[in-house]
């Protein structure tokens, strides 16, 4: 059995694996293919043959796609795919079956809340939530000529009717760490230098040391969709021996932790720290973060090799944090950031506009916060319902949805497209105050000392190099209405 597991065509710089809506990065950003790596590592050490490619990193067009297929005549076609790209990645999988004769698999977030559609589309098998180990298991049936009744997390036809398993449960803490490394699985199939972070050190790789989020908050789409709400975590050891392995094999200058939970729990994080200590491993590595981290551990982190914090915000308004179920306070958010600069830690400030009782005041609001806090990058994004989100059921509820349809929410460039209006604050003067803030804060000459600031402390002639990538991506967005 031969797999090929693909990231489709789509748009220049397109975002498909992010946590939020697919999108085109407006900081230039290029994620690897990260579900469908992990996936590939599977499949490999289960003795299958595997081509992972990544359309959008190589700029290959569906026809150079069909080629390589073609070349490569696999036995099943994997497609990864988004909200606001699925007819898209529907028809890059259908066009794949139709050139190969493989079976189509569909995977990503929008298999979890449209499987049926999918199917009705002329996919052959629809793999919901995680799918690493569902795949590997759908092969295997495939190979040995038996039936898919017996595997859970899947939608398939039977004889014209639509079969649904039971949900398959989530991968376990003992499990995760039996899956093999994801950066030895970038090593031997992409180029680490096509995939960049405006916020991390270039190269650079992204890896998970944990799975699912036990937090609350109401708009995210991962804990709903794909990896749900129990946090599973590897072992310290495991992802020290990863760190270690990246360090002794990969051209690479950080790492980046991509869990939505990594500092959820300060005792695994200290035993994280002590054991990259212990072992004297000395490369960079950022993390995504909640406002919750106590100074004490951040410096810990700080101390083991931790440059950047990744850390969701939202809003500078207590009540919209409140309707959000974030958990934390404007009080909290400025302590937290006060004692991240104290332990010297790098800061991306993730900021939306247009949750729950937002309106002009609590905009000026945001604004304001962040002309107080002063993130050395700052993140401000469109609010975007995601199906099966508390966030998008309350939007279709009271009638502020424009469309249900997420691939209404990107412009023809790929930069997100506000789809939710309300009677105060309609979609425009969401998307105007996105813009404003961004504007305020980055051609403000205010920023002039904290972009000197983040080009010191070594690698100054890359970071220099970031920053103008970044720029360039930046100035199109903003010019992409006149």
């Amino acid at each position: 059995m031969k797999i090929y597991l693909l990231n489709a065509p789509f748009m220049r710089n397109f975002v498909r694996c992010g946590r939020w809506q697919g999108v085109a990065a407006r900081g230039g950003t290029m994620y690897y293919p990260i579900w469908l790596s992990y996936a590939t590592g599977v499949l490999e050490a289960a003795g299958y043959k595997v081509r992972l490619v990544d359309a959008i990193a190589r700029k290959w067009n569906i026809d150079d796609v069909k080629e390589d297929a073609k070349r490569f005549d696999p036995d099943l076609v994997v497609v990864d795919s988004n909200f606001s790209c699925l007819s898209n990645d529907i028809d890059m999988a259908n066009q794949l079956k139709a050139t190969t004769d493989a079976i189509s698999v569909l995977v990503g977030p929008p298999v979890s809340q449209f499987a049926e559609r999918i199917l009705a589309d002329g996919i052959d098998i629809a793999a919901r939530f995680e799918f690493d180990f569902t795949i590997r298991e759908i092969t295997e049936a495939i190979d040995k000529g038996e039936s898919l009744k017996i595997i859970k997390g899947i939608t398939y036809n039977e004889n014209g009717s639509i079969i649904n398993t039971e949900d398959r449960e989530p991968i376990a803490s003992n499990e995760l760490d039996e899956i093999p490394f994801v950066s030895s699985v970038y090593n031997n199939h992409l180029n680490i230098n096509d995939y960049f972070l405006n916020h991390s050190l270039y190269p650079m790789v992204q890896i998970f040391t944990g799975r699912g989020c036990p937090n609350r908050c109401t708009f995210c789409s991962w804990p709903e969709t794909l990896m749900g709400r129990k946090y599973r975590v590897r072992s310290v050891q495991n992802v020290v021996d990863e760190f270690e392995y990246i360090n002794n094999n990969l051209p690479v200058r950080e790492i980046f932790i991509e869990d939505d939970a990594f500092t959820l729990n300060d005792n695994r994080i200290v035993q994280f720290c002590n054991e990259l200590n212990k072992r004297q491993i000395k490369i960079s590595w950022s993390c995504q973060s909640r406002a919750n981290l106590s100074y004490n551990t951040m410096k810990i982190m700080k101390a083991a090799g931790c440059r950047l914090l990744d850390v969701g915000y939202e809003s500078g308004n207590d009540q919209i944090l409140a309707n959000i179920k974030k958990g934390t306070t404007v009080e909290q958010l400025i302590k937290f950031t006060l004692d991240a600069k104290k332990a010297k830690l790098k800061i991306l400030a993730d900021f939306v506009i247009g949750f729950p009782g937002e309106n002009e005041y609590t905009a000026k609001e945001t604004m304001q916060l962040i002309g107080k806090i002063k993130p050395d990058l700052l993140q401000v994004a469109v609010s975007t319902p995601i199906p099966g989100t508390k966030f998008f059921n309350w939007c279709m509820k009271n009638g502020y949805l424009m469309t249900d349809n997420l691939e209404m929410s990107l412009d023809d460039n790929g930069f997100q497209r506000c789809i939710i209006s309300y009677p105060w604050l309609n979609n425009k003067m969401i998307e105007e105050w996105v813009d404003t803030i961004l504007k305020n804060y980055y051609l403000n000459i205010d920023y002039i000392p904290i972009a000197i600031k983040n080009l010191m402390g070594g690698d100054s002639i890359y970071k220099l190099k970031n920053l103008i990538k970044s720029a360039r991506t930046f100035f199109v967005y903003m010019d992409r209405d006149n």
